[in-house]
């Protein structure tokens, strides 16, 4: 059975489009995100963030399960905008700086950094989230992989100042 219009959307949006289709597509959703992600926090703050975390993060479900329904395949690997949601998640544990100075660029670098080490090892309770079921599952162990990298930004924040001075 065909796709409609509205399920091939839906995956396009789960895969951001050709990105997902790209070599290792978690890095490059990853990337993406922090890209956007920075741009949005460095010109226009954190509420925007939130906001586009909260759309994002409701989009995906759909999006994910018309992906999964079309492909037969849970959690495939070209499914990247669960990247996209972990990987701004982090961005709210980094304070905002004025301008975009050195020492926060390398501070978005870690948080890109910390984020995949956490969602390619999963260790628990990253692999915990992952056995949710549906698209839930697709996206909690993403969701958990950013909340550590950003434990581990505020913990180095707390005890060392800047991660790069």
């Amino acid at each position: 059975m065909k796709p409609s219009s509205t399920q091939s959307l839906l995956s396009a949006i789960a895969t951001l489009g050709p990105f997902g289709y790209a070599p290792a597509p978690g890095t490059v959703g990853s990337a993406l995100a922090l890209l956007i992600g920075g741009a949005v926090t460095i010109t226009l703050g954190m509420i925007p963030l939130v906001i586009m975390i909260i759309m994002v993060t409701i989009i995906s479900f759909p999006a994910i399960d018309a992906h999964t329904k079309i492909t037969d395949k849970h959690d495939a690997s070209e499914i990247i905008i669960d990247e996209v949601i972990g990987q701004w998640l982090v961005l709210l544990a980094i304070p905002i700086v004025a301008s975009p100075e050195n020492t926060y660029l390398y501070t978005l670098l870690a948080a890109f950094v910390l984020f995949r080490i956490f969602d390619i090892t999963k260790p628990p309770p990253v692999s915990t989230a992952e056995d949710l079921p549906g698209a839930a599952g697709v996206i909690a162990d993403d969701i958990m992989a950013g909340v550590l990298a950003g434990v581990v930004i505020m913990a180095s924040f707390q005890f060392y100042g800047w991660i790069v001075a």
